[in-house]
């Protein structure tokens, strides 16, 4: 998507730019409010990148040899937070601009994203980043299990995948699900197995090369711990 819309005078529609603030708001958010700024501040700088990024065509001279999307976003917030920011706006908060209204999606990850003891910015943004791409991996393991119609597997496994939770006991693993504990030991492999490839397909979108893919996985793996 961002490829598509680089180099070109297009406007970008309103569905592309909530496609991609839904997609990456949390990182970005995470940084602002370690950065120290205020809660509303924070929404409105958010939207704001997002809309200034698309419509002022700041993904003009993307390429995919370019590296990895994470750190150009990143730069590109740093790059907006001093040059490009106008603190005293002509319209009020909203008045006719497109949003995203962040207050209304993921209360969950909202509330994730708040300032927490021990990180910097840097490191706000890039474990929200690795967050956000396990979340759109679980979401993918979700709707697959929904469209096999198997759900509530789903339900009870759900909880074995990137934690790395071990069942107390098979056996009660098997009871829910009504099948043998060696049913219950391969499908907590299986579905381990799919969400490691999920997970893999959602780094690869944001990544300039197949190459890159296991060294982002290590590097946001190791966010994650800190």
């Amino acid at each position: 998507m961002v490829l598509a819309m680089a180099g070109t005078s297009t406007p970008v529609s309103n569905e592309a730019l909530e496609k991609i603030c839904q997609a990456y708001w949390p990182p970005i958010y995470a940084h602002l409010r370690m950065k120290g700024y205020a809660l509303h501040h924070a929404q409105d700088l958010t939207q704001e990148f997002f809309t200034r990024l698309l419509k002022g065509n700041g993904f003009a001279g993307i390429t995919p040899e370019k590296g990895r999307f994470r750190s150009f976003l990143l730069a590109s917030l740093k790059h907006f937070l001093i040059n490009e920011w106008k603190r005293e706006r002509t319209q009020k908060r909203g008045g006719g601009q497109y949003l995203v209204e962040l207050d209304a999606i993921e209360p969950g990850m909202l509330a994730a994203c708040e300032p927490q003891t021990g990180e910097d910015p840097e490191q706000a943004y890039d474990k929200r980043w690795a967050l956000t791409l396990l979340a759109r991996a679980r979401s993918r393991m979700r709707n697959e299990y929904e469209a096999a119609g198997q759900i509530e597997r789903h339900d009870v496994l759900k909880r074995f995948l990137a934690d790395g939770e071990e069942p107390s006991s098979y056996a009660e693993t098997a009871t829910l699900l009504g099948i043998s504990e060696a049913a219950a030991k391969s499908a907590i492999y299986k579905i381990r197995q799919r969400f490691g490839q999920l997970l893999r397909a959602e780094i690869s979108r944001t990544v300039a090369a197949p190459e890159d893919v296991e060294d982002e996985l290590r590097y946001l793996i190791a966010t994650l711990r800190f």
